[in-house]
């Protein structure tokens, strides 16, 4: 099984249309693949909602997602 790895930077710049920390999480929880994901916090989101604890909190959504 291949592994892929998502990174958070990565989503950011291919959705231009994501401007909070909420729709960000929403296009987590809409990634999905038959392949190993793995979320890679190579940046932190630059939006005023932005939690204190964004990565539990991107994890969970991640993980959480449809898959």
């Amino acid at each position: 099984m291949k592994t892929i790895e998502v990174h958070i930077s990565d989503i950011i710049i291919q959705h231009p249309e994501i401007n909070s920390f909420a729709e960000l999480m929403d296009a987590l929880r809409g990634i999905t693949s038959d392949e190993m994901l793995f979320l890679d916090f190579d940046v932190k989101p630059d939006f005023r909602d932005t939690p204190r604890d964004w990565q539990w909190q991107l994890e969970g959504a991640f993980a959480g997602g449809k898959r």
